[in-house]
């Protein structure tokens, strides 16, 4: 996985047609099949998702706060609904209990969608809310372990890692950019400025 180094602010090669070669292979010969990893990469950054890759927990813990400090939100207030995540919000002076104002929301996620970027989530992040429910900016802490190709395998991670204990209110967000063009299949979605600070662990 330590790819994301080589392709974090370049276009991915492999989504490229190599048109040299293209005289050269039988037609019915079958694509190679992307790697998740980049492929969701691709898929996401082009959806207009903030893209952020962490070796280490250091550099999780550096890229959060250059996310702070980038947008000024030190002292502000954030929601987030998952105890493991406040130690971030209490490290840096995020207010995040009887707020009024939230400017951010941190969360985790169920899967990262390669297939067309998406970011998978269920009650266990957003409870009952619906996404238009909460802030414009979200923070989204994930793994590479958590990259699936399709939301049929995120589905079904779901329903192993639940078993009979399955949540509700699953979701996904893929909009994170606001719509040029007039397209009547994006009425109603507000889109989310959305980063993604991916930890690997692999």
């Amino acid at each position: 996985m330590n790819f994301f180094k080589k392709i974090i602010g370049n276009f991915v090669p492999s989504m490229k047609e190599d048109k040299s070669s293209e005289n050269n292979e039988s037609k019915y010969f079958p694509d190679p099949e992307i790697p998740v990893d980049e492929l969701f990469t691709f898929k996401f950054k082009n959806n207009g998702g903030k893209f952020i890759y962490c070796e280490n927990e250091i550099e999780l813990h550096e890229n959060f706060i250059s996310i702070l400090q980038e947008n000024d939100w030190f002292e502000k207030e954030a929601i987030t609904y998952e105890k493991n995540l406040q130690p971030f919000l209490i490290e840096n002076r995020i207010f995040f209990q009887n707020i009024v104002n939230p400017i951010f929301f941190l969360c985790t996620c169920e899967s990262l969608i390669a297939d067309d970027g998406s970011i998978l989530f269920s009650s266990h992040q957003f409870l009952h809310h619906k996404s238009n429910e909460l802030p414009k900016d979200i923070i989204v802490i994930a793994k590479t372990s958590q990259i699936t190709r399709s939301k049929s395998d995120g589905l079904r991670g779901i329903k192993y890692r639940y078993s009979s204990n399955i949540p509700s209110n699953i979701t996904t967000l893929q909009n994170f950019k606001e719509v040029v063009n007039d397209n009547f299949l994006q009425y109603g979605i507000a889109p989310k400025n959305l980063y993604l600070l991916l930890l690997e662990d692999l």
